[in-house]
């Protein structure tokens, strides 16, 4: 795949030989040191594609990078979707503004359509940059730092049924896994973790040049199964004054099957001795946790952010893949400048929550882009909101809040994972 520039650039998939500079390259574009040892290009380039890894190249110098991967994306109703998971998007500083990030992401979102894959996700370092593209902000994460003793005072014994385990990296690497598969399957937003993931997390594959601590794993086990329906992943630092403890416990992914295995997790954590202050990790908007203090006010918010950004390529396939929280007919008219998701679609949506979405002349309720649908995609934005934006415009009365009964969900959508 390469384009013919008009300057001296040469955009293009890369080959094996030139990975150690791409990889460089990727390491510069995320202001690291451009010298990367070869252990961990080898380690690196394991995970990589060469099919889907781009380059730019002028005087035979990589001066942007980009890739994609294959990953299942967690929709409303429990599907997996086909999703383009898309990475390492860099263009040096020396280079800016010549057009290349968006030709490269022309060929791959081209790539991905022709593939069959039905959305492409992101996580945006930047706000500004995407929405162009057709990408919209589709979930959001929290993070809460908690003063423990606070959030515990006077809260009464609570005994969760199950049993929890500190177990080691070596079971972790074994029971994650599935545990996590079950996880992603009832939480619309999240994606698939490759085996690397767990590799890395448990220190059983370890890049040169990330310092590696070992976290503590504790399991959560069904009372009735023992079957692992919770696991944290966690780490203290120890810090006293004088003879008194003030040690922070950071959260780095807390993931459970069900909601007993959740609160059981959390309460051990606020449990842990000498621990003065708990941070939790990016989190859902909604997650149940300070809901479980007895002085929810201890949970001060330090983060709160869009992280995954979605962009549809296929509008039939991936709006018939969701379910719906009511019946409702609604016709979409999407505009879209690179063409992928564009045009004017019937989706009708069945009392069981399961539709069809197809191609249709008849006049649109609603009109807006690509970039706004995939806000509204996985259900955690809303119509009427965008509306009163001017981010869409309503051509049928009541089209925006008929919408958002269609779209919302219970929970909000929340992909735990950065990729």
């Amino acid at each position: 795949m390469s384009l013919d520039a008009s300057d001296s650039l040469d955009i293009r998939t890369i080959t094996a030989s030139e990975l150690p500079q791409w990889v460089s390259a990727t390491s510069v574009g995320f202001l690291h040191a451009p010298t990367v040892a070869d252990e961990e290009v080898e380690l690196r380039g394991a995970n990589i594609d060469l099919d889907r890894t781009q380059g730019a190249f002028e005087a035979g110098r990589c001066v942007a990078t980009f890739r994609s991967m294959p990953r299942e994306l967690t929709v409303p109703g429990g599907a997996l979707v086909a999703a383009d998971a898309i990475t390492n998007v860099s263009v040096s500083a020396t280079h800016r503004r010549r057009g290349i990030a968006s030709r490269m992401m022309a060929n791959d979102l081209t790539a991905a359509k022709q593939r069959g894959d039905a959305l492409a996700i992101l996580i945006a370092a930047e706000y500004p940059i995407y929405g162009r593209f057709g990408f919209g902000p589709a979930t959001t994460i929290t993070e809460w730092e908690i003063e423990v003793a606070r959030a515990t005072k006077s809260a009464p014994a609570v005994v969760e049924a199950g049993r929890l385990e500190v177990i080691t990296p070596a079971e972790a690497l074994k029971l994650g896994p599935e545990l996590h598969d079950r996880f992603r399957r009832r939480t619309p937003g999240a994606i698939n973790r490759p085996d690397r993931w767990w590799e890395l997390t448990t220190g059983t594959v370890r890049m040169p040049s990330e310092d590696w601590k070992e976290p503590l794993f504790v399991l959560h086990r069904d009372a009735s199964t023992g079957r692992p329906d919770g696991l944290a992943t966690y780490s203290v630092e120890e810090k006293w004054h004088g003879m008194l403890p003030n040690c922070p416990l950071t959260v780095s992914h807390l993931i459970a099957a069900t909601p007993t295995a959740e609160r059981a997790l959390w309460r051990y954590l606020l449990s842990v001795d000498w621990v003065t202050t708990l941070r939790t990790g990016w989190r859902a908007p909604d997650d149940l946790l300070p809901a479980l203090l007895t002085d929810p006010r201890a949970a001060r918010v330090s983060h709160s952010t869009d992280f995954m950004w979605l962009r549809l390529l296929d509008t039939p396939r991936a709006l018939s893949a969701r379910t719906y929280a009511t019946a409702g007919t609604l016709v979409l008219d999407i505009t879209d400048p690179q063409g992928h998701a564009s045009g004017t679609f019937r989706l009708e949506a069945s009392a069981d929550g399961t539709a069809t979405c197809t191609l249709t002349d008849t006049a649109p309720d609603l009109t807006l882009t690509a970039a706004d649908l995939a806000t509204l995609y996985l259900g955690d934005a809303s119509a009427v909101r965008l509306a009163a934006l001017g981010n869409l415009t309503e051509n049928t009365p009541g089209a925006a809040a008929r919408t958002d009964a269609l779209f919302r969900t219970p929970r909000r959508p929340w992909c735990p994972d950065i990729f």
